[in-house]
């Protein structure tokens, strides 16, 4: 903060020029003693270089370089000039402040006072203040503190260039509440620059709330930009002086030339090296065991042993920031805000700096003068060892298990089980060097299995993944991380596996549920390499079909898997959107996952029923159940092939019920591919995909010619487009939204695109515009009421009034899509002024349920054939045929086989599934008659759990 003291300023000075308010603050200077006479000749060559008005009716006048030899010590002195002197650049000058500076002190200054810049009428108060104390107050102000920590990054964001990077950096310091809109708009507003070594930067000083800076890296490791690397962009909301630090942080970054390790860091790594840490530098990882954390009364013991080493301790918090504070400050210890579990970071320099911080690593550990337990299954702890069979129910035989559907199809096979590998190795050793030989020859081992696994990989997608794995086998900063255990005297195996922990924990935190599930593939590659060095190999697998059973399965198990003989994937743990899982449906492998601890009960050999499309496993099945599956497995694949040569068939029940048969389509470059599998039409066209291929809300002309691309593919079938529906869940870089707890229950869908009607009216006047001469059908996301409808309603009434009708679509409905609870109740008064409901069943399903469709342990249980869930569409649709208006389905139950006759009975007019389902639900509903789904859909109602309505269904 800039201090000014009463004999520091200089009221009611008058001048005739700027040369002579010149002199005058020179002679200033000399009378305080800061300079010598000489120093007036530096202020003056100074201006002759260029002018030092700052702003705001301030001056800071300085001396050249030359003329530091002057200084007898850095100071400041204030001038006011009530009447202003015209400076010499024409403006207008109220106030001097004049600096003797010895080195570059008067950066410093500089930046202190640039908090006056932006702020309206401070020139007319420094021209008008009475006293030394206003001055002083006027341009004196705290310093804000600078953010650079986990919230601030944004780690291998799939951008195309750096603007697109920039705006994903800005729209994260938007959640984080540095900054507001005006930010991100002056963001977007102009080209980041190169700074050379694979950098680049994006700044402004607008909307800024608190300094902070931004880190985006991208997903490509091969980005490039005006023929330069992309390793990373800096974000930098700039804040007067307070950003300095963050400053000198990207400063060191780029002089150490490490930026091309940035590609492949994660978030706790990337924190590691702006904090300035490398392989040289001394520090000591220790754990917060205190029950309550670095509270006041532990933070001051930690603070009294810092005081007492022989050199400056430094310390961060590991998970979250890249700012070290001083362990000698109990203000800076307590703002840490360190909890039980969270790991602290300690650094020295100098002699014996590693024999002190072990010193205050003992005194954490001991726990500051509290009593401490031990943490339960800490993450720093070895991989499961056990090779035992554990202690659980094992499943019950012939009776349905459910777990996560993550890859569709029906698998019949004898299990093959591999239980958690054994690694039984010493935590510590005493020949260093030796450790690290052997932890480098295991690294290039497991290099080389990649690189083979590569070789022989099926698909894209599983190479592109293992070729991760090759990058991240060659992240110098776990092996720096590895390196720095082993030196203070880990084992190989211990510190190997203490650097992966580290780095996956911190994927681990991650808010993203996606990218936070990519830890499984670090601690996939660290057990590559524990493997190699505890020389463990995994059993070999039968030679006969079988379905995989693990605790979970890695990227590179899944290369492995030789497709002829794996029938089907299930795993204890993992999520539908887990690598394991992608890949188990790139290469067409049926997968359960998250099926829970008794599936590692189970005994080799035994028989199972995997069903991927409903996430069931069902072990040891009777004859008759077996003999079923096997049955519905020829079944299926016959029926595949009957669709397929019947699919251009009018769709409608066995009795002639007619119920259209259209697509879901995520891209408009797919409707040809939908009409050549038969669809009727597009039931669901997610517009979104178009917002998240631009770097900024695309324009009309560009939606106009999108939009147009599919309406011409489907050759006079139905369009239905739904309006943008983005939010918190799944936003767009351009248009952030504060963070919120829980995105799904924030602003999302319709209650977003409000905030921003234009963009709204936008998409709705291309889309009208685009479907010229065929029928369109509007559809409204996240209504939860008729308000909500009516407010959009007023915008497309007046679009149909503005756009003359020989250049938009005639042939137009305007609905909205029933996905929250409200407006199925609330039907009857939104069917008497919409044109049509679609009811998306996996929104709707997760809000009647209160069950996160993504949840790994319930999202099994977030059945659309809820009782509750059926009585709302049923309410829906008796609400819509009253009115005379029609009902669709567009969410996964519509393409459910069991599901299908329940749905044309609750009278629904349309299914619309995704394009590869279409030939299947036009031959499913040439199974039954409509007589038959009524009595389907009574049946259903009067179950009370989805599973006795499935149980029910199948019986029939």
């Amino acid at each position: 903060m800039l201090t000014l003291g009463p004999d520091d300023i200089l009221l009611g000075r008058h001048a005739d020029s700027w040369q002579t308010a010149l002199d005058s603050a020179a002679e200033a200077l000399v009378d305080a003693g800061l300079v010598e006479a000489e120093y007036r000749d530096g202020l003056h060559d100074r201006e002759a270089q260029s002018s030092t008005f700052l702003g705001n009716a301030i001056a800071i006048p300085h001396g050249t370089p030359e003329s530091r030899r002057h200084v007898k010590q850095t100071g400041v002195r204030v001038l006011q000039f009530p009447q202003g002197i015209e400076w010499h650049d024409g403006q207008q000058v109220h106030v001097l402040v004049t600096i003797a500076a010895q080195n570059d002190e008067h950066l410093d200054i500089l930046r202190q006072l640039t908090h006056v810049l932006d702020r309206e009428g401070v020139a007319e108060q420094l021209a008008s203040a009475s006293s030394a104390a206003d001055v002083a107050r006027l341009l004196s102000k705290p310093t804000l503190e600078p953010r650079l920590d986990a919230d601030t990054l944004c780690v291998n964001f799939p951008a195309r260039d750096p603007q697109e990077l920039a705006l994903a950096s800005a729209a994260r310091l938007r959640q984080s509440g540095c900054v507001d809109n005006a930010f991100i708009a002056a963001v977007a507003a102009a080209q980041p620059t190169w700074l050379g070594k694979g950098l680049w930067l994006a700044s402004s000083s607008q909307g800024v709330n608190q300094p902070a800076l931004g880190v985006a890296t991208p997903a490509s490791h091969t980005l490039e930009s005006a023929g330069h690397p992309v390793h990373a962009l800096f974000c930098l909301a700039a804040h007067g002086d307070a950003h300095r630090p963050l400053l000198e942080q990207l400063m060191a970054l780029l002089d150490s030339g490490a930026s091309d390790t940035l590609l492949t860091c994660n978030s706790a790594q990337l924190l590691s090296l702006l904090a300035g840490e490398t392989a040289s530098t001394p520090t000591r990882r220790v754990r917060v065991l205190n029950p309550h954390g670095l509270h006041a009364r532990p933070a001051k013991q930690l603070v009294q042993v810092a005081r007492a080493q022989a050199m400056a301790i430094n310390v961060r918090l590991e998970e979250g920031s890249a700012t070290l504070v001083s362990a000698a400050s109990l203000t800076k210890v307590i703002g840490l805000g360190a909890r039980r579990g969270q790991w602290l970071v300690l650094s020295a320099e100098g002699d014996n700096a590693r024999q002190a911080l072990e010193s205050v690593a003992e005194t954490i550990e001991a726990g500051l003068g509290e009593k401490i337990t031990p943490l339960d299954g800490g993450f720093d702890t070895a991989p499961e060892a056990s090779t035992t069979q554990p202690a659980v129910e094992p499943l019950a035989a012939d009776t349905p298990h459910t777990g996560v559907a993550a890859s569709p199809g029906l698998a019949i096979a004898p299990v093959f089980v591999i239980r958690p590998m054994q690694f039984d190795y010493p935590e510590h050793a005493d020949d260093a060097e030796q450790q690290l030989i052997r932890l480098n020859h295991a690294i290039k081992e497991g290099a080389a299995q990649l690189e083979a696994l590569v070789r022989n990989a099926q698909g894209g997608e599983v190479a592109d993944i293992l070729s991760m794995h090759e990058e991240m086998l060659v992240d110098p900063e776990l092996h720096h991380a590895a390196s720095d255990a082993i030196r203070e005297g880990r084992s190989a195996e211990a510190g190997w596996w203490e650097a992966i922990e580290t780095a996956a924990h911190a994927q681990e935190m991650l808010a993203d549920r996606l990218l936070a599930e990519r830890a499984a593939d670090l601690r996939d590659v660290g057990r590559r390499v524990l493997g190699v060095l505890c020389d463990v190999t995994l059993p070999e697998p039968p030679d006969h079909p079988y379905i995989l059973v693990m605790d979970d399965i890695g990227p590179s198990d899944v290369a492995r898997l030789d497709t002829s003989r794996v029938r089907g994937l299930l795993t204890v743990r993992g999520g539908a959107t887990a690598h394991s899982a992608i890949l188990a449906r790139a290469l067409g492998i049926p997968a359960v996952v998250g099926a829970g601890q008794a599936v590692m009960a189970l005994n080799n050999a035994s028989m199972m029923i995997l069903d991927g499309d409903r996430g069931r496993v069902t072990s040891q099945p009777s004859e008759e159940r077996l003999q079923r599956a096997e049955q519905q497995l020829l079944d299926h694949q016959q029926r595949e092939a009957a669709a397929w040569e019947t699919r251009f068939e009018v769709a409608q029940t066995r009795d002639g019920h007619r119920v259209e048969v259209a697509a879901n389509l995520g891209n408009t470059a797919h409707a040809v591919d939908a009409v050549e599998r038969g669809a009727e039409g597009v039931g669901l066209l997610r517009t979104e995909f178009l917002f998240m291929a631009h770097a900024s809300a695309p324009d009309l002309t560009t939606q106009i010619g999108e939009y147009r691309q599919a309406v011409e593919a489907l050759g006079g079938r139905p369009l239905v487009a739904r309006t943008l529906d983005v939010g918190g869940d799944k936003p767009l870089p351009y248009w952030p939204v504060p963070q919120e707890d829980n995105p799904f229950l924030g602003l999302r869908g319709i209650r977003l695109a409000l905030t921003q009607p234009d963009v709204l009216e936008t998409q709705l006047r291309a889309l009208l515009m685009a479907s010229k001469d065929y029928p369109l059908r509007i559809m409204l996301p996240m209504i939860k009421d008729i308000a909500e409808f009516r407010a959009v309603k007023v915008i497309y009434d007046r679009l149909l009034q503005e756009i003359p009708t020989s250049q938009r679509a005639t042939d137009v409905q305007l609905g909205v899509m029933i996905e929250i609870p409200s407006s199925a109740l609330l039907a009857p008064s939104l069917a008497a002024e919409v044109d049509f409901f679609s009811v998306g069943t996996n929104d709707l399903t997760q809000y009647t349920l209160a069950i996160d469709r993504g949840h790994p342990e319930l999202s099994a249980q977030a059945d659309g054939l809820h009782p509750a869930v059926l009585r709302l569409i049923q309410m829906t649709v008796a609400a819509a045929h009253t009115q005379g208006k029609w009902v669709g389905v567009c969410g996964e139950l519509a393409s459910d086989a069991v599901a299908i006759p329940v749905l044309v009975g609750l009278g629904v007019d349309e299914l619309s599934v995704s394009a590869r389902q279409i030939p299947l639900v036009k031959a499913r509903l040439r199974e039954f008659d409509f007589a038959d789904a009524q009595a389907s859909a009574q049946l259903a109602l009067n179950q009370a759990t989805s599973d006795e309505v499935r149980d029910a269904l199948e019986a029939r």
